[in-house]
């Protein structure tokens, strides 16, 4: 009895078939081994080819700077001097000036939560006084966790060196604890602007140079921490890089009209700051995420698996010799650009496979 064929999309080559536009040949499960000739040969033919399968998606992106957050204002006041955009900051700088005073950068991870003075304790003291130290204001300076006489001593050297009042506290809008060094991305409130607590001032973002680029809440799995991902620059050059984390749809609208409804991911590129260098910031790269990668497998067109039917079930390939052809039993893979992932004992490079006629 001659093997009947019709279309079919079942099970994991489902998903592959409705991606691809391809179609399946649904063939008896105990063809499998089965040598047929003559009208039995299919419409037309592919060829098994050893290749590279990548899954991807590609979307547009923008060069910005890491960690983009904003600085608000501690105290009320007036700016008497912006910040100024696109600069880059360092320990015992100033980001800003407030009411004529300098508000100064300092490092460390726990921020600027009270005034500090003798006889306070805690974590902010200890990264205080290592600020202190480090610009050379802590000659007789024991760095620890405790604001003592030393203390109030080093931070009036400190203050008298910026023209402050050496009072030898420092209070809470004096100084912006930040991780390391800074770039201003943006001035968020001008000359003479009225501040007051929890006012933006200004938004500063890490020097690491990275690409933001959105995608679609269905992509979900391309948003993982490490996601290798492929750049072509606005200058044509390519850079490597990964995932490094996503942004709140809150944090990135402002910045590019993301819809709330996607997902915003920074991108860091492998070569740092001079994998960018020299880029126009303001021109589109291309984002390409690699969520999987399969190297020289054996693949051929979907349109060519064969969903077997009977108690045996499976998938076949319908190889071709001459004026007559055979159906080989295969397990499948990995489908990507049409193509999917072939394997066993009967498949090798180069075989002839019939395949539904496009």
């Amino acid at each position: 009895m001659k093997r009947r064929t019709a279309f079919l999309t079942l099970g994991a080559v489902t998903v592959a078939a409705a991606v691809t536009g391809g179609v399946l040949f649904l063939g008896d499960g105990g063809d499998a081994g089965a040598s047929g000739r003559g009208g039995d040969l299919p419409p037309a033919t592919a060829t098994v080819v050893r290749t590279d399968l990548v899954q991807s998606k590609t979307v547009d992106g923008k060069l910005d700077f890491a960690q983009r957050r904003a600085v608000k204002s501690a105290v009320e006041g007036t700016v008497t001097v912006a910040a100024s955009e696109g600069r880059t900051l360092t320990m015992g700088q100033a980001l800003y000036e407030l009411n004529d005073k300098p508000v100064t950068l300092l490092y460390g991870p726990v921020p600027m939560f009270r005034e500090m003075k003798a006889g306070d304790r805690g974590s902010d003291v200890l990264q205080l006084e290592r600020n202190l130290r480090d610009l050379g204001y802590g000659a007789n300076l024991y760095v620890d966790a405790r604001y003592d006489e030393n203390t109030a001593a080093a931070v009036k050297q400190w203050q008298k060196s910026l023209n402050r009042e050496t009072t030898g506290k420092v209070g809470k809008g004096d100084v912006v604890f930040q991780p390391d060094r800074v770039k201003v991305v943006t001035a968020d409130a001008a000359l003479a602007d009225q501040v007051g607590p929890d006012t933006p001032v200004l938004t500063v973002a890490s020097t690491k140079p990275v690409v933001r680029a959105q995608l679609d809440q269905g992509d979900g799995a391309l948003t993982s921490r490490g996601t290798k991902v492929e750049v072509t620059l606005p200058s044509g050059k390519t850079a490597t890089g990964k995932v490094a984390r996503t942004v709140r749809p809150e944090a990135s609208a402002g910045e590019s009209g993301a819809a709330q409804n996607g997902i915003t991911v920074e991108v860091v590129l492998d070569g740092g700051v001079s994998a960018a260098s020299g880029e126009d910031a303001k021109a589109s790269a291309s984002v390409k995420f690699v969520s999987e990668a399969r190297k020289g497998v054996l693949a051929v067109p979907v349109e060519a698996v064969v969903a077997l039917r009977g108690e045996n079930g499976g998938y076949g390939l319908q190889v071709v010799q001459g004026a007559t052809s055979k159906m080989v039993r295969v397990e499948t893979g990995m489908t990507a650009d049409g193509q999917i992932e072939v394997s066993g004992p009967d498949v090798r490079e180069g075989l002839k496979v019939g395949v539904a006629k496009s």
